[in-house]
């Protein structure tokens, strides 16, 4: 039986050392930063917006990533178009995607700008806030 018991718990400290080593990068690390902490960007539908990340290697080797950037609502996305980034060690480099607000947007539903990279994902603090772009202005009136 204890055998049985040593057995396991060998099979499961081997599990955990496997998955440090799946779960831990040896390569080069990829941080990114936007120009403000987090913000609601008010919006209307169709209206252009333009989205800035610096992105910094902070591994210790070289290293190339398919970035992209979507905007994501239950009611309304956008998807930018990917970039290729090269950087080395502690280089960076700002990428920027133009967009616009879908013709569709509801108003008042609200969108979270998320970063792919590779295989991985990161919602930013950043949205997208559809506001009507009705604007009502008096033409005439009359008093009789």
């Amino acid at each position: 039986m204890a055998k049985k018991y040593a057995s396991l718990f060998l099979v499961i400290v081997l599990l955990f050392v496997v998955m440090g080593f799946t779960a831990s990068d040896t390569g080069s690390s990829l941080v990114f930063a936007c120009d403000h902490d987090n913000d609601v960007v008010d919006k209307a539908a169709a209206d252009a917006f333009t989205v800035r990340i610096e992105f910094q290697n902070t591994g210790e080797t070289d290293g190339t990533w398919s970035v992209n950037i979507a905007f994501e609502d239950s009611s309304w996305s956008w998807a930018g178009t990917a970039q290729i980034l090269t950087l080395q060690p502690e280089e960076t480099e700002t990428l920027i995607w133009n967009g616009f607000v879908p013709a569709d947007a509801p108003v008042d539903s609200i969108a979270r700008l998320v970063v792919y990279y590779d295989d991985y994902f990161k919602a930013l603090d950043w949205w997208i806030h559809v506001v009507s772009g009705a604007e009502l202005t008096i033409q005439s009136s009359t008093v009789e």
